[in-house]
């Protein structure tokens, strides 16, 4: 195995029972251990940690497992890595039940074509290896009511986590925070699984920030997280801060903040310099004044879109003689017109100048226009009056009344 002289009577000093073990029983122990992957210098690197590795019989029933009814079983295999770390660091004593951990994970709800991947996926050491049969089953009793093997799937790491110390006090505090809704606080996991990641002090860091300067209750700290999780992976100072800031400075109140992070939490965690700088720019050219309402409604609406898709918009309304006026008037109406796909709006654009006969400033009046589906509202409405006299009727009219109206044919002409 490349140690020298010295350095075998360091490791059979450290092991004594090394001295008096059949030689035979160690050449089949290296042996094993070879066929599990550990060679050259792992397997030496793992002898001069572990000598006992080469004595302990606890070990035995996890190395035949992993060697060889674990391969023909669940036709994988767990890395060399994988194993080499278990068998540096685990507790040898909880390693006979490792298959027995397996299967507790089978029944759970790990699928088993997908089981290689997913031990490969966490920490053997910190999930399986230093815990015993009954704390991994306190830990998946625990996650069931939060998701279980869903959520483990979405982020197996979760099973690395300490019960008592980390799991428990995380999405206790999150439960409490969401005024103990079990089924709004797995939401929150599933969809934001890392958040399980954060200690208690920093995601009470980000409630306190919102609580005490954007004046937000803790119900409406939830809620924003419910709908964006990611905003505890923000940075309470380089982008928290300012943003919230910059939400006051435009008259924004606490009601209103929390209105706008509902339907524009992207906000927070978007790129000031590369993202939000470049659309206030624009929003400004196109009339909107600084530190108003209308400016950051505005800038909450191209938060969902990229720069080039805010910018391929603008262009393509120029395109069709609006002014940069109109697009104002549009974007201060109806904020969401600015997000829009460039090409859906194209194709609205067309059928309404070059099938309908209306000229395109109609769409600054009722910017919403632009906003219905194409097919199953617009053009059905539109081939549905065809027959009858339209002109004068507004597509304001033509496009809002509710379809039991429309179907009555007793819609008001204007």
């Amino acid at each position: 195995m490349g140690f020298n002289e010295k350095e075998t009577e360091a490791i059979l000093d450290s092991n004594e029972s090394l001295r008096f073990t059949e030689f035979e029983l160690i050449r089949r122990r290296i042996h094993i251990l070879q066929s599990a992957g550990i060679i050259g210098s792992s397997l030496s690197r793992l002898v001069s940690k572990r000598p006992d590795v080469l004595t302990s019989h606890e070990i035995n029933s996890f190395l035949r497992f992993v060697v060889t009814d674990f391969r023909s079983e669940f036709r994988g295999k767990i890395g060399e890595l994988q194993i080499e770390r278990l068998l540096s660091a685990a507790d040898f004593r909880f390693l006979p039940e490792f298959e027995a951990k397996i299967r507790l994970l089978l029944k759970f709800g790990i699928p088993k074509e997908t089981l290689a991947d997913f031990l490969n996926s966490i920490n053997l050491t910190k999930s399986l290896g230093l815990k015993s049969m009954e704390e991994t089953q306190r830990a998946l009793d625990y996650l069931q009511p939060f998701g279980g093997s869903k959520l483990l799937l979405r982020r197996p790491a979760i099973l690395d986590y300490d019960l008592k110390s980390q799991l428990i006090p995380r999405i206790d505090f999150l439960l409490q925070l969401s005024g103990n809704d079990v089924e709004a606080t797995a939401k929150v996991l599933y969809r934001f699984p890392f958040c399980l990641s954060y200690t208690v002090d920093h995601v009470n860091g980000h409630v306190e920030f919102l609580h005490s300067n954007a004046g937000l209750s803790h119900d409406e700290i939830f809620k924003i997280l419910l709908v964006y999780p990611s905003l505890l992976s923000a940075s309470r100072t380089r982008k928290l801060k300012p943003r919230i800031e910059f939400l006051k400075l435009c008259g924004l109140n606490s009601h209103d903040i929390f209105k706008f992070l509902l339907r524009a939490p992207l906000f927070l965690s978007l790129s000031f310099e590369d993202n939000l700088a470049n659309k206030l720019v624009l929003l400004v050219k196109l009339g909107h004044t600084n530190r108003t309402k209308e400016l950051a409604m505005a800038m909450g609406a191209v938060t969902r879109c990229s720069c080039k898709n805010f910018q391929e918009v603008i262009g393509l309304f120029l395109n069709y003689g609006l002014s940069c006026r109109d697009i104002f008037e549009m974007s201060r109406r109806h904020p969401q017109v600015l997000q829009y796909n460039p090409d859906s709006l194209e194709e609205k654009l067309d059928y309404l100048v070059g099938e309908m006969g209306r000229e395109v400033r109609e769409v600054v009046l009722f910017p919403a226009y632009l906003g219905y589906n194409l097919d199953d509202r617009i053009k059905h409405r539109f081939e549905e009056k065809r027959k009858a006299v339209t002109e004068g009727m507004s597509i304001n009219k033509l496009l809002t009344v509710s379809a039991a109206t429309f179907s009555t044919g007793k819609e008001d002409r204007r």
